[in-house]
């Protein structure tokens, strides 16, 4: 595991021993009263988007059980914004005063679901250093303020699970994939999910299709669309929203596998499981710790480990063969097995990963995937 990278487990022993006094704090906190912590959650897109968004805001609502915490949630942002320019405009503007109204207002924590480079929240955290602001991915480095760090998680095993059990739950042997831009997170999950596919069925093969965006719902359903078209009969994705990729394949009369929140309600009949984020555990452990005056760490990830990632409840479209092969494959995950083993070539022919070579799941490899693997029908430029 890189030196920058710290699970799950980890961190709660160390808040542990922070709490009990038994280790200097190594970021600045805020000294409040037992009862006097508020907690302000900032989203780039819908709250309630069935994804992306909605996997914090369920973390939230558990925050708000907890003793001696409020919890404050800004309005809708769109997830247009243009958090990552710098730009002057108005949803940019809508952002910057979110974030910064928590943090002026007496939030002792900010979380926000933008996603790497944040000048917004960056310069937010300067002006309040007492304030603890948390995104994602990860930004343990000497440009980030000393009081912003991240989490993040290996959403790639819930999609590898996902295979697992699509590939029993397919008869076409053609799955479809709906990505928003072919960045490394979303290729290493598309990527993922194929390897899935191939542990119980040889024969099968992923089409994606890149839409552009996170959140466009005619784009999403256009796409879902054309991947049923292609005669592909298990659709999955990675998009900030799910929900119309969902219920356009439920609509369709094909199977689905989720992304980021459990989508079971929106496909009845075609569901199969999910790769969901959990952020409930890590961030009661943030809320407390900082409740009680102590630090928390640069950089957090994890998978099944550390228990950052679970699967959904099986649905009506997983077959008892495929609970069965992606209940074992969990476990797999659980003990830390590789999905990435060489030889691995990639879908233009080039060796990616020669023989002998093993990517672990926090291998910093994996997160600078830049190629689709053989068996993957698409490429980075084109629609699949």
């Amino acid at each position: 595991m890189p030196g920058t990278y710290h699970s799950r487990r980890e961190i709660l022993k160390r808040l542990a021993l922070l709490s009990a006094g038994l280790a200097p704090a190594t970021l600045p906190f805020r000294k409040l009263h037992a009862s006097d912590l508020v907690a302000g959650f900032v989203y780039v897109g819908p709250r309630l988007d069935w994804g992306w968004n909605q996997s914090f805001a369920a973390a939230a609502e558990a925050l708000r059980g907890l003793p001696g915490i409020t919890v404050y949630q800004a309005g809708y942002i769109p997830e247009s914004t243009d958090y990552d320019s710098g730009n002057d405009n108005e949803e940019t503007r809508a952002y910057a005063a979110a974030i910064e109204g928590l943090a002026a207002n007496g939030a002792g924590l900010v979380v926000s679901t933008s996603f790497g480079h944040d000048p917004f929240l960056w310069a937010a955290a300067k002006r309040h250093p007492n304030v603890m602001f948390r995104q994602a991915s990860a930004l343990a480095n000497e440009e980030t303020p000393a009081n912003v760090g991240s989490q993040n998680a290996l959403i790639n095993q819930g999609h590898y699970i996902n295979g697992v059990a699509a590939g029993l739950c397919t008869t076409s042997n053609r799955l479809g994939f709906v990505a928003g831009l072919p960045f490394p997170p979303v290729l290493l999950n598309v990527n993922s999910f194929l390897l899935g596919c191939r542990r119980t069925n040889p024969k099968a093969t992923v089409r994606v299709i890149f839409t552009g965006g996170w959140e466009d719902e005619a784009h999403d359903a256009a796409a879902t669309n054309a991947l049923v078209d292609a005669g592909c009969d298990v659709i999955t994705c990675h998009l900030d929203a799910p929900r119309v990729a969902i219920e356009t394949a439920e609509g369709r009369g094909v199977k689905s596998c989720g992304h980021a929140f459990n989508q079971n309600a929106l496909a009845p009949k075609g569901y199969i499981t999910g790769a969901d984020y959990n952020w409930t555990g890590l961030f009661d452990a943030f809320a407390k710790s900082v409740r009680r005056g102590g630090a928390l760490p640069k950089f957090v990830t994890g998978g099944y480990d550390e228990d950052l990632v679970r699967s959904s409840p099986f649905g009506e479209g997983a077959t008892p063969e495929a609970i069965t092969a992606a209940t074992a494959a969990v476990q797999d995950m659980k003990r830390g097995e590789a999905i990435f083993v060489g030889p691995i070539t990639d879908n233009t022919g080039r060796q990616v990963m020669p023989p002998g070579t093993t990517f672990g799941p926090y291998a910093d490899e994996l997160q600078r995937t830049d190629y689709l693997i053989d068996g993957v029908i698409g490429s980075l430029t084109s629609p699949g």
